[in-house]
């Protein structure tokens, strides 16, 4: 059966002030009314039942993904003790899941992504469901056509074309294209970027992934053995008394890896399907501007706002607390109760850099 694992467990440092420890992005309505994480839930919805949903997130973030999915079963909420990467967190979602349902299909995704039509992403999983039962060996990842030469994402060759099998549910045949992975490529300098673009031939790796949970199971024993000898112990442990200790201690010992790096770049069988449906990486204050589109100066307001000559400015507030800008261009401005950050839209990529400067002055109570 399919089941789908959602990967919340992300700071969003890019998104401070707003993004908090306590209540990073995926938890924040950055693109619309509901969150991030509850609109990646609510695209689930007719995919698979509660019961075969599983939300991966840290640890001291479980009460508040309790409040925002009251309809996800306890058993499908797993919080890490610590930050790991991917690979540990898939690695264990497929030990977990493989317990009861050893034939799963697992669908792999983040919990920050703005993706729409809702049916076309369900129908492209489809495909990649279809796609593993006719090679049960087989990875299946999704590429984004580029549209300008980023650098910011890895991005994806693609090789020769695969004929996708019918959806063996009696659904339509699939139309999206398919196609092995030639070879991964990590964030290019821009140069590089647009090479890429102008080759026609590499996609924007989108982080969602499709395959047996026994299959990356047995991948991770040949690439990553330690690894998976701590979750394997974690597992072991996860119905009885000592499950908490357990977890803490072999989790902390495991040496952090991305589920790239790990597995999918020493693949041999490794789809890519190219997506039939919009998808942004919701990387910045940027991003929220796209999703949630402007005014008539090009302004992007969340909360009670007042701008006079103010002009492709980004403005994030509460509807309790206005801000009024005054002969603003291109400018980034973020209220909250506690901090307030004024910045060049330009220095975008660089807000993460504010986090890690209060980290080192010990001002923990602003993170």
């Amino acid at each position: 059966m399919l089941h789908a694992i959602v990967m919340a467990g992300g700071s969003g440092t890019r998104f401070w002030p707003a993004s908090r420890a306590a209540l990073p992005k995926q938890l924040l309505p950055l693109a619309g009314t509901t969150t991030l994480l509850e609109d990646t839930v609510a695209r689930l919805d007719a995919l698979v039942p509660p019961d075969r949903l599983m939300i991966v997130t840290s640890a001291r973030l479980l009460p508040a993904v309790r409040q925002q999915l009251p309809a996800v079963p306890e058993v499908g909420l797993v919080g890490e003790p610590c930050k790991r990467d991917t690979a540990p967190c898939i690695g264990l979602a497929a030990l977990l899941v493989a317990r009861h349902d050893p034939e799963a299909i697992m669908a792999v995704m983040p919990s920050d992504h703005c993706i729409a039509p809702a049916a076309a992403f369900r129908a492209a999983i489809r495909q990649a469901e279809a796609l593993v039962l006719d090679s049960p060996g087989r990875l299946v990842t999704f590429g984004i056509r580029p549209t300008y030469p980023a650098e910011g994402f890895g991005y994806i060759q693609e090789g020769d074309t695969i004929p996708s099998p019918p959806i063996r549910d009696g659904g339509e045949q699939a139309s999206a294209p398919v196609h092995r992975v030639a070879r991964f490529k990590e964030k290019p300098p821009a140069s590089v970027a647009r090479e890429y673009l102008a080759a026609g031939n590499y996609l924007w790796n989108a982080g969602i992934f499709v395959w047996r949970a026994s299959t990356i199971i047995e991948a991770l024993r040949r690439q990553q053995p330690e690894c998976l000898a701590h979750l394997e112990r974690i597992a072991a442990a996860w119905d009885g008394p000592d499950r908490e200790r357990v977890f803490a201690a072999e989790f902390a010992a495991i040496k952090g890896i991305s589920i790239d790096y790990a597995v999918l770049e020493h693949a041999g069988d490794v789809a890519v399907i190219e997506a039939p449906f919009t998808w942004d990486d919701l990387g910045g204050w940027s991003a929220v501007a796209r999703q949630r589109g402007g005014d008539t100066d090009g302004n992007t307001v969340i909360g009670k706002h007042l701008g006079i000559e103010t002009v492709r400015t980004i403005v994030r507030s509460g509807e309790d607390h206005l801000v009024v800008t005054m002969g603003l261009a291109d400018m980034l401005v973020v209220h909250t109760p506690d901090a307030t950050l004024v910045a060049a839209r330009s220095h975008e990529e660089a807000v993460r850099r504010v986090v890690a400067e209060l980290e080192k002055r010990g001002w923990s109570e602003f993170l």
